[in-house]
């Protein structure tokens, strides 16, 4: 479905989409103040840019020192070309251990493999332990945001959705309710559980370390009391060394949700004892879009969803009008990388006011990419026939100065007197909520050749 059919849905709800808007606007502004009280900000930016550049750059050499650093430290290190691949390791390491019941902290990289419905088709439980994951499982839908998955729901659904699937009583609202029903919950799964499995935000490459932030301890609680720790991981979110985290965990909770750190910041370096870990190295198209030289700065993203929570068009369209499994303007120019004519909406899905890029910690170029993408799924014939004949039809115009103007002389007649229901009709799609402005008497160019003579 295009991103504007499924807009659309979201936007019907004219209630829903105010609060869903003002609550990212909000998030947003606790960014805004956060960041203010580190003097160095840009400087930091700028650092995050350059390692990234230089992982980017080097990427071959530091996975290969990450994986001897991580064997040397007990770690099972695994490679995956794809998300199938991925998932049968992971089936495969549950059977070897004979697991039935997996704890999963909050992973995209997971979500991006669509692991959970494959694992339970081979009879594993899983249970997602973030709570607005958990949120959202229960009523089998995908998140809608990378931080914040179940920020499209109001409190009263999730009272609604606990007293369907956890039996509480019904018109139970209150957050600091739920919120104690739900642990109470999964403290349960954590106690039954065979493994864990976690995502992982960097892996350093001279320690053979993984480090993964959360802020409800669910990853902790899930690692400690398992026998096995799956980790999963992209290959781009390698650093090269201990003493750069710091400057990747100063930008990632400010961006996110305007905290000065993430609550927990978990290291993993080695397993506890009588425990093992496993570690995967999933590829899934990045190696595709390193060799994209326009695109290969999209690698640089930490998931810290700021690009979502400052964007006009996500903040007021929702997570579920994206085809990909990442929305808002990070996911509109890493989908079409994965499949362009799936995802060939997507990048049209943004104004291009380039308030992604202000906010994004690591200086990707996003709104320029996106305007990338436009150009090439349109010269690929992947956008819609009639979208690429209006274009074709615009850059004509646009080419020729006279019939430019005869065209602005048209429309200023056609606006002027004719009569409204031939302005406002199924085929206006922008005047279904709003007025057109007023039409001026000339154009520009003659207002300017008259006053430009007037003042000779």
């Amino acid at each position: 479905m295009k991103h504007s059919e499924a807009a659309e849905k979201f936007i019907s709800d004219n209630e829903r989409t105010n609060w869903h808007d003002k609550a990212l606007w909000f998030v947003r502004a606790k960014r805004d103040i956060a960041i203010k009280q580190v003097a160095e900000w840009e400087e930091l930016r700028a650092l995050a840019s350059q390692i990234k550049a230089h992982v980017m750059s080097n990427l071959d050499v530091l996975l290969e020192q990450f994986e001897a650093n991580a064997i040397k430290n007990g770690i099972h290190v695994h490679w995956a070309k794809d998300a199938e691949e991925h998932n049968n390791h992971v089936l495969n390491i549950l059977k070897e251990h004979r697991v039935k019941s997996l704890v999963k902290s909050k992973s995209m990289l997971t979500e991006e493999c669509h692991l959970n419905p494959f694992l339970e088709k081979n009879g594993i439980e899983v249970i997602d332990t973030d709570l607005g994951e958990r949120i959202i499982q229960f009523r089998n839908e995908p998140p809608s945001h990378i931080v914040l998955p179940a920020i499209h729901l109001t409190k009263e659904e999730v009272g609604e959705t606990f007293h369907t699937h956890l039996g509480i009583e019904k018109g139970i609202s209150d957050p600091k309710i739920l919120t104690d029903i739900a642990r109470a919950h999964l403290r349960e799964k954590f106690l039954s559980a065979d493994a864990a499995m976690t995502g992982v935000n960097f892996g350093i490459a001279d320690t053979g370390g993984f480090v993964v932030c959360t802020n409800e301890g669910n990853t902790d609680m899930g690692v400690h009391l398992s026998q096995v720790h799956i980790a999963s991981m992209g290959i781009e979110k390698i650093i090269p060394r201990q003493e750069d985290l710091g400057v990747f965990t100063r930008l990632l909770a400010r961006s996110a949700t305007g905290q000065p750190v993430t609550t927990y910041t978990s290291h993993y370096l080695t397993a506890q004892s009588g425990q093992v870990i496993h570690l995967i190295i999933v590829d899934n198209g990045r190696s595709k879009q390193l060799g994209r030289a326009d695109y290969v700065k999209s690698l640089f993203c930490i998931r810290c969803g700021a690009c979502m929570n400052t964007c006009p068009v996500y903040r007021r369209s929702g997570g579920y009008s994206y085809s990909y499994g990442i929305p808002g303007p990070i996911g509109s120019i890493l989908a079409p990388g994965a499949n362009p004519k799936e995802h060939s909406s997507m990048p049209f899905a943004s104004t291009l006011c380039g308030s992604c890029t202000d906010v994004c910690p690591v200086k990707i170029d996003i709104h320029q990419q996106l305007y990338s993408w436009r150009q090439d799924l349109t010269e690929d014939k992947k956008t819609s026939s009639s979208k690429r004949l209006i274009m074709k039809m615009m850059g004509i115009v646009l080419a020729y100065p006279k019939l430019y103007r005869f065209s602005g002389i048209t429309a200023r007649w056609f606006l002027g007197f004719s009569p409204r229901f031939l302005i406002y009709n199924k085929l206006n799609l922008w005047g279904k909520q709003r007025e057109l402005p007023s039409v001026p008497t000339e154009s520009f160019r003659d207002w300017y050749s008259k006053n430009r003579r007037a003042n000779l």
